[in-house]
Parts: C-alpha cells; structure tokens; sequence
C-alpha cells in the first residue's frame, strides 16, 4: 500500500498509527527503538499525509478496515495508536482479532457524545498558516509538539501548510460526538496497554474504564499531555517495552 511507511526492523508486524492532523513519519523517533522488537510500519490515514485517500467523507470503519487490510498484508502483529489511531486500533483488535495480537491505546475516548468540533475551530483559525519557515511553527508550537507538527507540513511558495484540509478532519472528528464504541473494548481480547496523559483532554475516568473492561493494564503519565510520546518519551518507551516484553513471555 502507497499509505504504509515502512521504518524497517525484523520480525512480527508493529503497526503504528497517528492521531487526527498526524501522518504516519511522526513516529520516527518511536520506530527507531521500535525496530529492536519487530518489523515497524506505519499508516497514512485517509485524508492525511500522503495517503491517495482525499476527502471529508470518510468514518470510522473506514479507516479500521484499512488498518485490517496492511495487517493481512504483512501479517498479524502488535497495533500502537495515538489517539483517532489508537480508536482505529481498537477498532482493528475487536473486528479483526486474528491479526492484532497486542495492543497499545495512547490517550483516547470510545465516547465521546455530545462534543462538537466547533470548540476547536477557533484554534484552528488561530494558526499563522502559512507558516514563513520551519523555524516559525517550531517557535509557535515550541518543543515538544513543534517537532511532530513539523512532520505534518509542505512547503508551497507562500511558506508551509498543512498535508491535510482542516474542513475534512472536522469532517472526520464530527462521528465522535454522535456515537461510542464501548462494544468493540467489551470485544477485545488480546493484550492491552492504555497509556493515558496526566492532562488528557479525554473525559474522566473514561480510560481507566477501557482498560478494566479489555482486562488491560492502564498508567497515568505524570506530567504529560495529550501527545504522551513526545512529552514524556522515555516514561512512553519504558511503558511500552515492558508491554512487548510481556507478550513476548505469554508466547514462549
């Protein structure tokens, strides 16, 4: 697939997926200690990065069954989601369970009803796109977050804009606020690792839910925020080996 960014590595499938404004290079620096436990790929969403998928019109199962579909292609393995990805993930494990054979949910909600987008359309707004150079959205986004944002931008004559239409990742995100999926975590049944930031914008309590009814283990990152990777990455990296390492001891 044209979506899938392969970041190398030998043996089982590790399938990392991003957030919603994301693409699948934002987690080079994950896929660099990654590779020491497996072969690394990851997906351009519909709608974002370089993904040959364009447009508002895409919903969640859409984008689960792509997540099943490079899985089949590469074989079953271990699924790491940020977020919108870490909902795709879920999807993937409870429809598809013979190809998700672990899995790790960083910062995300199964229900999020009654939230809007419009709430953060002001921010948007409130971007200084274009961007003159690298230099400003780094300064404008600051170091921990800059570095990923910088990944999600392509220069054009004017400076540098987003790989992705605002208006179809509005679009996308609209389905959260109109319908849970609480019967695809009741559907899990392989390993799970919910990673949750310590300022999660995700309702409370929610995440501490997920992984008690999939029989997961849960941690709560002291001082991170919704991008856990890049705020607390060696506190990320610890929390996710000791997940692989313990599946790698249920399969001996």
């Amino acid at each position: 697939m044209r979506d899938v960014v392969d970041f190398g590595g030998d043996g089982p499938t590790i399938l990392l997926l991003h957030g919603l404004m994301g693409r699948a290079t934002t987690w080079w620096p994950q896929a660099r200690w990654l590779a020491r436990h497996g072969r690394v790929l990851a997906l351009d969403a519909r709608s974002h990065g370089r993904s040959g998928h364009r447009g508002p019109h895409w919903r969640t199962p859409d984008f689960v069954a792509d997540v099943a579909a490079v899985l089949a292609e590469h074989g079953p393995g271990v699924v790491v989601g940020h977020s919108m990805g870490a909902l795709h993930g879920l999807g993937a494990a409870a429809l598809h369970p013979e190809l998700v054979t672990g899995l790790v949910v960083e910062d995300m909600a199964v229900d999020l009803r009654g939230r809007t987008v419009e709430q953060w359309r002001g921010l948007f707004d409130a971007w200084p796109v274009p961007f003159r150079s690298l230099a400003h959205l780094h300064e404008f986004f600051g170091p921990v977050v800059g570095p990923y944002f910088a990944e999600c931008v392509e220069e054009r004559e004017d400076g540098y804009h987003l790989l992705s239409d605002v208006d179809d990742l509005f679009a996308i995100a609209a389905e959260w606020g109109e319908r849970e999926y609480w019967s695809w975590v009741d559907a899990v049944r392989c390993p799970m690792l919910v990673v949750e930031a310590e300022h999660t914008a995700m309702p409370p309590g929610q995440q501490a839910e997920i992984a008690a009814r999939a029989g997961g283990a849960h941690i709560v990152v002291a001082g991170a925020g919704h991008l856990v990777q890049a705020s607390a990455p060696a506190v990320y990296r610890g929390a996710v080996e000791a997940f692989l390492a313990g599946l790698d001891t249920d399969l001996a």
